[in-house]
């Protein structure tokens, strides 16, 4: 028999005396794939800093076996291990934008990838970089060669990495999350290239991902972690199918590509005045780059409205321009029948106090000096609403709303996880009682047991409340779930809208298709039964 690849056996791992993983094993063959998958806190990116030896040196214990190609990668000293790293262990980490020098060119970079593979000249180093550049599909690689970090979008930052990953031919590709903050069309393409890379090279991949149906689409066989130890493990259709744990059938549950219809309503449209819109608007930037072009819709009142597309499509142009941060140079705004473009500062304060934006990421938007009461306090403070009792009383109420207990609310964020930091967010959002909250990516950056955790307050806050949700997202499957009606924006122009049953389930438009063919659909035998958590 040939030997394994990576044989993890019996490992666990502990910082600081607290352990994070105990006795995790299994085997990826060569040319193989493996996924390892699980909430935050199961220990996936553990496993794989341990296979990488990236481990704290001075916090983190490894105990067990991690053989790569024969060779236990926890026993041999430093200078032994370093000629694996590149040439036998490759890694393509989650966040591009923080992998890569910010200040220093990507061709530069790149030169010292080229240098792994033992080529000593220089201008046949560049070379490779530009083959291998354009093998991952990036246009024009001798501009990207030249370019800052900066200077490039997300997908293509993570086909650099992916690019200078696999030129040295290493034997094993470590991918962790790789596609997590992507656009749909970027991650079909990333996960594309990892698939065509293993097929055409022979390399092994072990990919770490809190997606279940990216799992099954990509990888052969499956590993279920929670809290630091397997819960099941199998081949893809195994676990896919007829998945033995609770565990493992709450996170198919949670999966929106793996239960569209989670939350729909009985009916889609309702009869209904329309909460805010747009008329034809168009912002062209000073650098001549027209951002949205014409672009209308409109929100019914007490329904779920989303704009999907791209990067650079112009969702948050249109966000912008909404909330009053952008003029546009043509076309209105309108909230609540009222016209928004052309008021004084006073009415626009007004006017936002009853639309309220959540953000993206919960770990930038809330002041980590500030405990929870007070962030969701301070909107209350600025408007100068009731006095004290009444502020207090609104404050509790709000993150009651959101599920937060009473004991978390003196906290400050950084002691909370990333799903109760949403929470604070999106109570903070209805402390003031708006009709409409704008929804910018508000679960990219969470697990996906955890946005299943948010959206079902979204959905019940939305029941309970009347609220009117604009919401932005890349998340296709999502949008299926949740949203009542959807507009597909490219390049800052409308190119398809209606409800979402009409939009993504029978496309009229090449782009939409493409869009919604992008939704990892697992190609298996069998369709589980998924059963909502309770």
């Amino acid at each position: 028999m040939n030997e394994p690849l990576l044989r993890v056996q019996d490992l666990s791992v502990a910082y600081h005396r607290t352990p994070v993983v105990s006795g995790v094993s299994f085997e990826i063959p060569p040319g193989g794939s493996l996924a390892l998958i699980g909430e935050s806190g199961s220990g996936k990116s553990t496993i794989a800093r341990s296979v990488l030896r990236l481990l704290p040196r001075h916090t983190a214990r490894a105990t067990g076996t991690v053989q790569v190609q024969g060779t236990d990668v926890l026993r041999i000293p430093e200078r032994r291990f370093r000629p694996l790293r590149g040439r036998t262990l490759g890694f393509v980490p989650q966040d591009p934008a923080t992998a890569l020098n910010a200040v220093r060119r990507i061709g530069s970079q790149a030169q010292e990838a080229a240098a792994l593979t033992g080529e000593r000249d220089r201008r046949a180093r560049r070379h490779a970089v530009l083959d291998v550049f354009e093998r991952v599909g990036l246009p024009d690689p001798e501009r990207v060669y030249d370019a800052y970090p900066h200077e490039l979008s997300g997908g293509m930052l993570q086909r650099v990495l992916i690019g200078l990953t696999v030129l040295p031919r290493p034997a094993l590709l470590v991918a962790d999350e790789p596609t997590s903050a992507l656009d749909v069309t970027i991650q079909r393409r990333v996960l594309d290239l990892l698939t065509d890379l293993r097929t055409d090279l022979g390399i092994g991949l072990l990919l770490i991902t809190h997606d279940l149906a990216i799992a099954a689409e990509r990888a052969e066989r499956i590993v279920v972690l929670r809290d630091g130890r397997v819960e099941e493990a199998g081949s893809t259709t195994e676990v896919f199918t007829a998945p033995r744990s609770q565990y493992a059938r709450d996170l198919q549950a949670d999966v929106p590509a793996l239960n569209p219809d989670r939350y729909r309503r009985g009916t889609t449209v309702r009869q209904a005045p329309t909460q805010l819109e747009l008329r034809g608007v168009t912002k062209t930037f000073a650098t001549g780059t027209r951002a949205l072009d014409d672009v209308s819709f409109a929100v019914t009142a007490g329904t779920t409205h989303a704009l999907v597309g791209e990067s650079g499509s112009g969702k948050t142009t249109a966000v912008r321009v909404l909330l009053g941060l952008e003029e546009p140079e043509a076309g209105q705004v309108l909230v609540a029948g009222e016209v928004v473009a052309g008021r004084s500062h006073a009415e626009l304060r007004a006017t936002r106090r009853h639309l309220q934006l959540v953000y993206q990421n919960p770990f930038t938007s809330l002041d980590p000096t500030w405990r929870l009461d007070a962030i969701v306090r301070e909107p209350l403070d600025r408007y100068g609403i009731g006095d004290r009792a009444e502020r207090d009383r609104r404050v509790a109420e709000a993150l009651g709303a959101v599920g937060l207990d009473e004991h978390l609310w003196r906290r400050r964020p950084t002691a909370l996880s990333g799903g109760q930091r949403q929470r604070v967010a999106i109570a903070r959002s209805l402390v003031l009682r708006p009709d409409v909250v704008v929804l910018d990516e508000p679960t990219s950056a969470l697990d996906v047991s955890v946005q299943a955790d948010i959206v079902e307050v979204l959905v019940r806050l939305q029941r309970e409340l009347g609220l009117t949700y604009l919401f932005v997202s890349h998340d296709l499957a999502l949008v299926r779930q949740f949203a009542d009606t959807v507009t597909v924006l490219r390049h800052g122009r409308v190119v398809e809208e209606g409800t979402v049953e009409q939009v993504l389930t029978a496309p009229r438009e090449e782009y939409s298709r493409t869009l919604v063919a992008a939704i990892p659909r697992p190609a298996l035998p069998t369709e589980p039964v998924l059963e909502p958590r309770r």
